[in-house]
């Protein structure tokens, strides 16, 4: 746990009492604060009262008298589309309003720090898309190369459950705009900015206030050393706002699209190979197209932003590289779980959008296709232009046969997970990948992607 540091004495209200919250209660209370807990849930109250803490209606009058500060967990909206009563109210009475993200910067170094060779590091990781994958790629990278490392937010521990840090460790930190938008201290060495496309656009008021969201991260941080994909014309304006020049190499640009160049530092990948120049000169490349659990060109912008924050961090290129052919990719995200007779199995039921699915298909050959679910928004036209390499589509879902109807691939209707697998393995033929990219979301069927990922996995496994 990392106690929280510069509030001993004082009253905290902590909103909302999930994992983030309640671990920030603890985390309080363990620097000598006074955790007082507020969620409209009463069995949550019930938990948060059973470890011992106070429970105060926050929505009453009065209820901030004397409260030093508002500690908001991330589901709650702070100021759009409107912000949350409580929240409201504390704004009202001038209490300032934070989140774990900023207790943890605020208190994560400490005196004991004093006796170490390195102080630990923390790489903080922001985006739409890919950064649980470059979160646990980089996680698995520091490990390949004995630094001790620790990999918390969206991903793995709470930011504040975290083990007080070690001489040298490295802290790795998924971090998502509704974090980086209210956080008080915003403290990273090395930042990375993934890429960026629309998503939560309500609780940002826009696609303006999405980035700029994100950007905070860079903008109040103050990064040592800030990493940006460059595929979009955001993420080029962040990079040449944070940057004094072309060859400020405390800005590393990063793309999966197109090849970089310049006196400054940049890592790229095109056909395959990732490249990493600096002052001109190319100083490594790896090819990535025979690593298993990078497959496809948005893994690949994941390993370009994961190799330029390790060798932020001092990591050697033959380190970096061996790490990869190692990494085993994160469950449900381009996850292969089998190949037999020469067909492999991909479950990548995180896929839950046409976006994400378009990218999963172009990651693969000859595909068995299972999609359906839940559709989203805007229809499937834009996915019909990435399923070139589709041999034929396996349809699951409580609307299926709609589904099916906006494909304009051969698409046979299953309805259920365990029919589509069946199919599927029927038909496979040695080469075939069989691969599970709903670009639905999972909620007609399942209670949530990683469930229906595990049933992808089980129906698989049965069968082989």
């Amino acid at each position: 746990m990392i106690p929280v540091q510069g509030l001993s004495g004082k009253r905290v209200a902590v909103l909302g009492l999930g994992r983030s919250g309640l671990s920030a209660a603890r985390a309080l209370d363990a620097g000598g604060a006074m955790p007082v807990c507020w969620d409209d849930n009463p069995e949550a109250r019930d938990r948060a009262e059973a470890e011992g803490f106070d429970c105060l209606d926050l929505r009453k009058q009065g209820a901030f008298d004397d409260i030093a500060r508002l500690i908001v967990s991330p589901g709650i909206p702070h100021l759009y589309p409107a912000p949350n009563p409580v929240v409201a109210a504390a704004l009202s009475a001038g209490v300032p309003v934070d989140n774990d993200i900023g207790l943890f910067f605020q208190s994560f170094a400490t005196q004991s720090w004093d006796n170490f060779d390195t102080a630990p590091r923390v790489i903080a990781v922001t985006g739409s898309n890919g950064k649980s994958t470059t979160c646990a790629l980089i996680h698995h990278i520091m490990e390949a190369a004995h630094r001790p490392s620790q990999l918390a937010g969206n991903i793995g521990r709470g930011v504040l459950d975290i083990d007080p840090p070690h001489d040298g460790e490295v802290i790795v930190l998924e971090l998502s705009s509704y974090q980086t938008d209210l956080a008080r201290n915003l403290t990273p060495d090395v930042a990375v900015f993934t890429n960026l496309t629309p998503d939560h656009l309500d609780r940002h008021a826009g696609m303006g206030g999405y980035f700029a969201a994100k950007r905070r991260l860079f903008a109040e941080g103050g990064p040592d050393r800030a990493i940006i994909g460059v595929d979009e014309a955001e993420g080029q304006y962040l990079a040449g706002q944070l940057s004094e020049g072309a060859s400020d190499d405390r800005v590393i640009r990063v793309s999966a699209e197109t090849k970089l160049g310049g006196p400054g530092w940049c890592v790229y990948a095109r056909k395959g190979y990732l490249s990493e120049f600096r002052k001109g000169r190319q100083v490594a490349s790896i090819d990535l197209r025979d690593i298993a659990g990078l497959p496809g060109a948005h893994n690949h912008q994941n390993a370009c932003a994961a190799y330029a924050a390790a060798r932020s961090v001092g990591i050697a290129p033959k380190v970096i590289e061996a790490a990869f052919r190692t990494f085993g990719g994160l469950p449900h995200r381009s996850q292969t779980i089998a190949e037999a007779d020469g067909v492999r199995y991909v479950n990548d039921s995180k896929a839950t959008n046409v976006d994400s699915a378009a990218k999963a298909l172009a990651a693969f050959s000859d595909i068995r296709w299972i999609c359906g679910g839940l559709q989203k928004e805007g229809g499937l036209g834009a996915l019909n232009a990435a399923t070139a390499s589709v041999k034929k589509a396996y349809v699951i879902g409580r609307e299926a046969a709609q589904f099916a109807m906006q494909l304009e691939v051969d698409a046979q209707v299953c309805t259920s997970m365990a029919e589509a697998v069946a199919a599927a393995m029927d038909e496979a033929e040695a080469g075939d990948v069989v691969l599970l990219a709903p670009a639905a979301a999972s909620f007609d069927q399942y209670d949530s992607f990683e469930r229906r990922g595990e049933d992808f996995v089980a129906e698989v496994t049965k069968r082989l």
